[in-house]
């Protein structure tokens, strides 16, 4: 039973905490949608969106209105595009018509993303896949709600160096075709190691080959809330703290399951998962590097960021493991430096580097997200900052993420404005050594000795 204590506590989480859903994504498969003919598949495609999807925003925005229980967005995630387009499409133009019909969905149903303009190619590329990945550029600058993502390596197959060698060419072809929106097309474009099948945060969402027809996810958020909680045990010994986090991120899940239920019912779509990640806005009080600071550190960056950073990533899995049968996606801390204005306070202060960034993404729930760069980084230094990260993914069995913005035109110092949840950032410099023998190696880096598991 829930007591009034309960209900108040809540009530105060929302109101004051910044505690929301950040997201219920419908996964909706396309597989069934393929054709040679390029044409009636992109009219599959449509049908199948704007069928399934006609009471999404809807119901969304009904369940919020009689909970009371802020749901920020509503999004779609759907089958790799690549899987669904290659019988069709025969060059990158092609697969980027398809970006625009998602595009047109996404807008006609009034969610505000729609992901899956994916390949997924951690052992090898087929030529639709090449395609596909070519055709990105096209695809994020003529269309407004579309977000693509690549998975180029897994702990069991290891990590295609030529896909990354290509996607580092494609992030810096993205961010010129895009410059007069400070290259924006890359805030929509992230690649991973281990990509997660039922992931409802952008930009890595697709809905993959192991999901049913249609599913319903739900992503929670509140950082807000952790801190707020933490702040009344200021001292305490670190028994207490990893009790109040886990406490709290319990009652953060049962928000969140409360939602994927009614969603689920109301729109007769299963439930798939609660993503319970602590994801951050640039609202003031809703920070992941605030709680670090609470937790004891002057700036995220500083000496112990990386413990505090495990500890509370830890803790947050255990409490929301205990609220919810179905935890999955990414699930954890996010550490996006735009979308947190902690981390944009401790880059400012030279607390917080890509170095310290890439060592604390061992122990967090993503990768390298959301960060800037000098718009002059060549594309195989952009390929050896995803290689490195991608093998912490590959070798800590874990997800691991880039996504990072070459903007043209600016420097080190400067800062770029991406408006929204996305943010603002400041220009983070980048190791000036070259890695370019490295990238162009090609082949492939073999799985990790550890992924031989039959």
């Amino acid at each position: 039973m829930i007591n009034i204590y309960e209900v108040a506590e809540t009530n105060q989480m929302i109101e004051k905490e910044n505690l929301d859903v950040r997201t219920i994504t419908m996964g909706i498969s396309l597989l069934d949608c393929t054709d040679p003919d390029l044409e009636v598949c992109k009219k599959k495609i449509f049908d199948k969106i704007t069928t399934y999807a006609k009471d999404l925003v809807q119901t969304g925005k009904d369940i919020e209105r009689e909970f009371g229980i802020p749901i920020v967005n509503k999004r779609i995630s759907v089958t790799p595009i690549s899987l669904v387009g290659g019988a069709a499409c025969k060059t990158p133009e092609d697969f980027a018509s398809i970006a625009k019909t998602l595009d047109e969905a996404a807008k006609l149903m009034g969610v505000n993303f729609i992901g899956g303009y994916s390949a997924l190619v951690s052992k090898g590329m087929t030529p639709a896949e090449e395609l596909l990945m070519k055709s990105i550029p096209l695809a994020l600058s003529t269309t407004d709600r579309v977000c693509s993502s690549i998975n180029l390596g897994s702990t069991k197959t290891g990590i295609n160096m030529d896909a990354v060698k290509m996607m580092g060419e494609v992030i810096k072809e993205t961010a010129e075709m895009t410059k007069e929106n400070d290259s924006l097309g890359c805030a929509k474009l992230v690649v991973f190691c281990n990509a997660p099948d039922d992931n409802p945060f952008m930009a890595g969402a697709f809905h993959g080959v192991t999901e049913a027809d249609c599913v319903i996810h739900v992503g929670v958020s509140g950082p807000g809330v952790v801190k707020t909680a933490l702040e009344k045990v200021r001292g305490e010994n670190f028994e207490v703290l990893c009790e109040t986090i886990k406490k709290t991120a319990f009652k953060v899940t049962r928000v969140g399951q409360l939602v994927a239920k009614e969603a689920s019912r109301r729109l007769n779509v299963p439930f798939g998962i609660i993503d319970l990640s602590l994801a951050p806005t640039p609202a003031v009080g809703d920070s992941v590097a605030d709680i670090l600071c609470e937790i004891g550190l002057e700036y995220a960056g500083a000496p112990g960021t990386t413990a505090a950073l495990a500890l509370l990533n830890d803790q947050v899995k255990k409490g929301g493991v205990m609220a919810s049968s179905y935890v999955g996606g990414l699930s954890g801390a996010f550490i996006p430096v735009s979308e947190d204005q902690g981390m944009i306070d401790a880059v400012v202060a030279g607390a917080l580097t890509l170095e310290k960034l890439e060592a604390m993404t061992c122990v967090c729930s993503v990768g390298l997200d959301m960060i800037a760069i000098p718009g002059d980084t060549k594309a195989t230094t952009i390929s050896g900052i995803i290689a490195d990260e991608l093998a912490i993914g590959m070798v800590n069995q874990k997800t691991t993420a880039v996504r990072i913005i070459p903007v043209i035109g600016k420097g080190v110092g400067e800062v770029v404005e991406f408006g929204g949840l996305l943010g603002h950032a400041p220009i983070m410099p980048v190791n000036p050594y070259s890695c370019d023998a490295f990238v162009n190696r090609g082949g492939r880096i073999p799985a990790p000795i550890h992924s031989f598991k039959n």
